[in-house]
C-alpha cells in the first residue's frame, strides 16, 4: 500500500477532531442552514468542498519540496500547528464559549453567493490552513516512496471525513439547535469532549516524531 492504515486512521482522527470543534466552516454552514434551510446549507457545503480540493492540490504540489529545502520551516510550522490545536482546545472548554448552533441573523443569499461564501470561508479558515501546512505532511512516510501521492490520499481522507461530518451538521442543524438549547449540560459535555481530543492531538503532534519529519532532516 502507498499509505499505511495507521496514517489513514491518524489523519482521519485529526480531521474528525477538528471538524467536530466549532470553527468558521461549522459556524457558517450551521448558521446558513438555520436561517435559509438545508438546500442553502448543502450549496454552501459545495463551496467548502471546493476549498478543500484547492488545499489538497496545493499540498500535493509543493509542501514536500518546501520542507525538504527548509527543515527549520517544517519544525516551526509543526510547533505552530500544535499550538493552534491547543488554542482550539481552550476555545472549546473556556467559560462562556458560544455554541455554533446558536441562531444568527443572516440575509437570504442566492445559490451562487452561497457557494462562493462557502469557498471563501474555507480558504480563509486558519484551522484548515494549519491542517494542510503543518499536520498533514507528518503522516507521510518517505520510506514508502511517492510522498506526494501519500499526501494526496491523506488529504482526500481528511476531505471525506470533513464533508461527511459537515453534511450531518447541515442536515441536523435545526434539530440539534433546538436540542442543545433545552439541554445546556449536553453543550458542556460536547465542548469538554472536543477540547480533550484536540488537546491530546496537540501534545502528540508537538512531542512526537513521524516519517515526514525524518524526510526533512
Amino acid at each position: 500500500m502507498v499509505v499505511s492504515l495507521a496514517a489513514v486512521a491518524g489523519i482521519a482522527a485529526v480531521g474528525l477532531g477538528m471538524v467536530m470543534s466549532p470553527g468558521p466552516n461549522m459556524i457558517y454552514l450551521v448558521s446558513r442552514t438555520i436561517t435559509q434551510g438545508r438546500r442553502a446549507g448543502m450549496i454552501s457545503l459545495g463551496g467548502v468542498a471546493a476549498g478543500f480540493m484547492i488545499y489538497v492540490c496545493a499540498a500535493t504540489a509543493g509542501l514536500t519540496a518546501v520542507f525538504t529545502l527548509v527543515p527549520a520551516l517544517y519544525t516551526a510550522i509543526k510547533l505552530a500547528g500544535a499550538g493552534y490545536l491547543l488554542w482550539l482546545a481552550w476555545q472549546a472548554v473556556r467559560p462562556g464559549g458560544a455554541s455554533p448552533f446558536a441562531p444568527r441573523e443572516l440575509p437570504v443569499d442566492p445559490p451562487r453567493r452561497l457557494f462562493t461564501m462557502g469557498l471563501v470561508t474555507n480558504l480563509l479558515n486558519p484551522k484548515i490552513a494549519i491542517l494542510y501546512v503543518s499536520l498533514l505532511p507528518q503522516f507521510a512516510d518517505p520510506e514508502r516512496g511517492h510522498v506526494a501521492l501519500q499526501i494526496l490520499l491523506l488529504g482526500l481522507t481528511q476531505v471525506a471525513v470533513a464533508l461527511t461530518v459537515n453534511a450531518v451538521w447541515v442536515l441536523s442543524a435545526g434539530a440539534l439547535a433546538a436540542f442543545l438549547a433545552r439541554r445546556p449540560l449536553w453543550q458542556r459535555v460536547q465542548r469538554y469532549a472536543m477540547g480533550t481530543v484536540l488537546g491530546g492531538l496537540a501534545v502528540h503532534i508537538g512531542l512526537g516524531h513521524t516519517g515526514a519529519a525524518a524526510a526533512v532532516r
